[in-house]
């Protein structure tokens, strides 16, 4: 099982900080692709990822036991 972390506008959209989902052995690509066929998630492709705090590609394979965080681009001054 994996925890998967959302911030800002998807963590609304979702309606929870984070959900536990099995996405051991998907890529990063097929994850956001699944979560916005279920969730309706918007901009997907500008969001970052990181797996166990470490930024990783769209194409990263996912672990069992890996933590996943989505992390929209932030604007401010």
């Amino acid at each position: 099982m994996n925890k998967v972390l959302f911030f800002a506008h998807l963590r609304d959209a979702v309606g929870a900080e984070y959900l536990t989902l099995d996405a051991g052995g998907k890529t990063v690509a097929e994850l956001k692709d699944e979560l916005v066929e279920k969730y309706d998630l918007p901009r997907m492709e500008t969001v970052m990822t990181a797996i166990n705090e470490e930024f990783a590609s769209n194409d990263e394979v996912i672990r069992d036991g890996d933590e996943i965080a989505f992390i929209p681009p932030v604007s401010g001054g």
